[in-house]
C-alpha cells in the first residue's frame, strides 16, 4: 500500500553551472554534470525522502536513462512503474548561475507518451494512497486521468500545475484538491483560465485578500498554495474547506538557509507536502506547508535536483521540528 502515489515525468538533466545566465546568441563557458531529474520523480523522491510509502507512475524508454531511473528508485526505496515507450527517456537541459538560479528547457521524450490506458491500469494503484500528486510534464488528459481516478477512489488529489507553459484545462483544474503554482504558473493560469493578467513578478506583492480573491477564481472548491521563492508561500482555502486551519489565507515567510541551487525546490516543497498529508491527515494544513516550506528551503543548499532532496530527519534536525 502507498501513502503518496505520484504520477508525472522522469528526465536525465544534463546540467551547466556558470557566473551568469546565458543572454540570447552568448556562447560562455561553465561546468557541466548529469543526473536524474524531471517533476514526477523529483517529487516521488522527496516523498520517499519525507517519509510516506511512495509509488511512482511513469514512462521511460528502453535505454541508459530508464535504466537509471528503475536503479535509482531502488535505492531511494519506492515503487516505480513504468510504461515502456519507443522513445527516448525524456531529458532537461539546465543552466545554474552563480547566485543559484535556473532556467530550464526540457524535451519530454517518452514522458509525452504516458498514456490514459496505462494510468487506468493502475487504478488498484491509485486507490490505495492517500495522496496523489500531479504534474503537467506528462500529456494533459492522462493526468486528468490520474486525478479523476483519485477523486472517485476518495483519494486526496494535488496538482503542481508546471510548468508555466505547460497545456492545462479547466476539466484538469477542477479535479484537483490542492493546487500548487509557483507565481508564474499562477500568472499563466490566471491568464488562461480566469482572463485576468498579472505579472509574475507582481504576485508575490499583492495584498493577502486580493491574492485570495485571484485563488477563489481560478479554484472556487480547493486550496491554493502560490510558491514564492525567496519570499515564502501563499495559502488560499474555499471558505467552507479551510483544512483544519483557523483562517481562509495567510503567508508564511521563507526560511534563512545557504542556498547553492534552486534547481528541484519546487519538487521538494510539493513532495514533503504529500508526504506530510499523508501522513498525519488530521493535523492543519498550515503545520504541513510549514514542514515543506522548511524542506524545500533546504534542498537548496545542496547541487541538483533530485540528488539534493533531503531526509525528513534533516529537517527536523536544523529547524528544531
Amino acid at each position: 500500500m502507498s501513502s503518496v502515489v505520484v504520477v508525472g515525468s522522469f528526465n536525465v538533466d544534463h546540467v551547466w553551472r556558470c557566473d551568469s545566465l546565458p543572454a540570447p546568441g552568448a556562447t560562455i563557458i561553465g561546468r557541466y554534470s548529469t543526473g536524474p531529474g524531471g517533476k514526477g520523480f523529483n517529487q516521488a523522491v522527496a516523498a520517499a525522502r519525507a517519509g510516506a510509502a511512495t509509488t511512482f507512475l511513469c514512462a521511460l524508454g528502453d535505454d541508459a536513462g530508464g535504466a537509471m531511473a528503475r536503479a535509482l528508485a531502488c535505492e531511494d526505496g519506492f515503487q516505480l512503474t513504468a510504461e515502456a515507450s519507443d522513445q527516448p527517456t525524456g531529458s532537461g537541459g539546465i543552466y545554474v548561475d552563480a547566485h543559484g538560479r535556473n532556467t530550464i528547457v526540457i524535451g519530454p521524450g517518452a514522458n509525452a507518451a504516458l498514456s490514459v490506458g496505462f494510468i487506468q491500469q493502475q487504478r488498484a494503484v491509485i486507490g490505495t494512497a492517500a495522496v496523489l500528486l500531479a504534474q503537467l510534464e506528462s500529456p494533459v488528459e492522462t493526468i486528468e486521468t490520474a486525478l479523476v481516478s483519485a477523486r472517485e477512489a476518495g483519494v486526496l488529489t494535488m496538482l503542481n500545475a508546471a510548468p508555466a507553459n505547460a497545456p492545462s484545462t479547466i476539466g484538469v483544474l477542477k479535479h484537483a484538491d490542492i493546487l500548487t503554482p509557483n507565481e508564474t504558473e499562477f500568472a499563466a493560469l490566471l491568464a488562461r483560465h480566469v482572463g485576468e493578467r498579472i505579472e509574475a513578478d507582481d504576485v508575490a506583492t499583492l495584498d493577502g485578500g486580493s491574492l485570495h480573491a485571484l485563488c477563489r477564481k481560478l479554484l472556487p472548491d480547493g486550496t491554493v498554495v502560490v510558491t514564492l521563492g525567496a519570499v515564502g508561500v501563499y495559502v488560499s482555502h474555499a471558505d467552507d474547506a479551510l483544512r483544519g486551519d483557523s483562517q481562509p489565507y495567510y503567508r508564511i515567510a521563507a526560511e534563512s538557509v545557504q542556498t547553492t541551487d534552486t534547481t528541484g525546490a519546487g519538487d521538494a516543497f510539493n513532495g514533503s507536502l504529500a508526504a506530510a498529508l499523508a501522513g498525519e491527515p488530521g493535523s492543519a494544513f498550515s503545520q504541513h506547508v510549514r514542514f515543506a516550506n522548511r524542506y524545500a528551503a533546504l534542498s537548496t543548499e545542496l547541487p541538483g535536483a533530485a540528488k539534493s532532496m533531503p531526509r525528513a530527519a534533516d529537517v527536523g534536525a536544523r529547524f528544531n521540528g
